[in-house]
């Protein structure tokens, strides 16, 4: 088995771990994840380079570093910058003294429900039932969806009459059909995530 380090945003058992947990042995049979997280976005820009040595010194032989472009709560003053955020990581993991290891960062755009999003048939298969299928309209571009969670939010309410909770059902929701990679790489940002895992080592590319 092969450890890889993640490190997120979320809290303990969030919604982003649970669902690339599962993604990342879909997509490699091998992996063994090794996740930490961090609760939040501020606290990922400033310790993820120190969390990152950690990791590595446990064994990992890569480690990805997995954010959301949209935060949970929008600051409406200060639009969210992928570029301003990565440089900030990139800083942090110089000064944790791994920038020459293999350390690759990953943001989804805009959510992780942009995932879900990618693979109509999951999301139906989730909240359809024997009497009540529910058909869910394909989305071409998921990570163009400025709002993936509201989407989410109105399929459950109107399918069930539930309340969608990321938590408990964003791995749900991706476990509830067999795993397609080809529809989830209508995302760019999924593909971005399947491929810092399977490249080799020496062709990294943090872009």
């Amino acid at each position: 088995m092969s450890k890889v380090g993640f490190i997120f945003e979320c809290g303990l058992k969030g919604a982003d771990v649970l669902v690339c947990e599962y993604l990342a042995t879909q997509i490699r049979a091998d992996i063994m994840p090794v996740s930490r997280t961090l609760d939040n976005k501020e606290n990922l820009l400033r310790d993820a380079g120190r969390v990152a040595a950690a990791l590595f010194a446990d064994g990992c032989e890569r480690v990805l570093i997995v954010w959301d472009l949209r935060p949970a709560w929008p600051d409406r003053k200060h639009k969210p910058c992928r570029r301003a955020e990565r440089l900030a990581l990139l800083d942090a993991v110089a000064k944790a003294g791994v920038a020459d290891r293999s350390v690759f960062l990953v943001c989804v755009e805009q959510e992780l429900e942009s995932w879900l999003l990618a693979d109509e048939s999951k999301i139906a298969a989730y909240l359809s039932t024997a009497a009540h299928p529910y058909t869910v309209k394909r989305t071409s571009k998921p990570d163009r969806e400025p709002n993936p969670k509201a989407v989410m939010m109105n399929h459950f309410k109107t399918a069930r009459g539930w309340r969608y909770e990321d938590r408990t059902h964003a791995i749900k929701v991706m476990k509830s059909s067999a795993t397609d990679l080809r529809k989830l790489r209508k995302s760019t940002s999924f593909c971005r995530f399947e491929q810092k895992l399977t490249t080799e080592i020496a062709t990294r590319d943090r872009l």
